[in-house]
This record gives C-alpha cells, structure tokens and sequence, in this order.
C-alpha cells in the first residue's frame, strides 16, 4: 500500500513539474516568435539561450523522477520476494541459477567466466587500437 501511495505522489509532482516547464515553453515560444519578426539576432540568441536553460532543467527534473521513482519501487520490494521469485523462474527453465549466486561475493556483478572474456575482448580491443594508431 505505501508503495502505491509512493507511486501517485511521484506521478503528482511529476505531473506539476511538467506544468510548469510547458508553461515555461510557452513563453519561450511567444518570445522566440517576437524576436524572430524583428529578426534581432541579440534578442534570437537569448531567448534560444532560455530554451536551452530550460531543457536543461528539464533534463534535470527527468532524471530526478526517473531515479525517485525507480528507488521507491526497488526498496519497496521485500527481498525475500525478489528470492523466491528468482527461484521459481529458474525452476521453470531448469536453471541452477541459485548455486552460482550464493557463491558469488557480497557486491559482485557477474559470474566468473564472463569476467575472464570481457578482459580478453578489452584486450584485443587494445591490440588491435594500438596497431591501428602504428
């Protein structure tokens, strides 16, 4: 339930954020279209300078949401969930994906093997940049 709530009030604020940035376009545009009659390439320049400041921000705001809402349902989410539901699916596909994750180390981010071939991969990616730059 409190996820849910989590949920809607992020959708709430990302709902008044965006009212504000269209209302901020929509005198950016209002601004462009005055300075484009008069074709003052000063006044082009600044209001082409506010637009980008706010697309900037924008941007900001985006991933602020973007990373609120995505750690509001990561910590929600009971591990003990998360475990079982790891579990069946690999009972269904006759995986023994459980063995070779408990015997990772705490923070690792992949199994042995494929850390081996990414350093082999890098590697000759280095030789074969190195006998280019020859």
């Amino acid at each position: 339930m409190a996820s849910r709530v989590d949920a809607v009030a992020s959708k709430v604020q990302t709902a008044v954020t965006m009212k504000g940035v269209t209302k901020s376009m929509g005198q950016v545009t209002k601004a462009l279209d005055k300075a484009l009659n008069s074709m003052d390439l000063q006044k082009v320049s600044a209001v082409m300078d506010k637009f980008e400041s706010q697309v900037q921000n924008l941007d900001v705001h985006t991933s602020v949401m973007e990373d609120s809402m995505s750690s509001a349902m990561t910590l929600t989410t009971p591990q003990e969930q998360v475990d079982d539901l790891i579990h069946q699916i690999a009972e269904q596909s006759g995986l023994e994906v459980m063995d070779q994750l408990n015997q990772l180390p705490a923070g690792a981010t992949s199994l042995g093997g494929e850390t081996s071939r990414a350093q082999e991969k890098e590697d000759q990616l280095s030789r074969r940049l190195a006998a280019l730059r020859n």
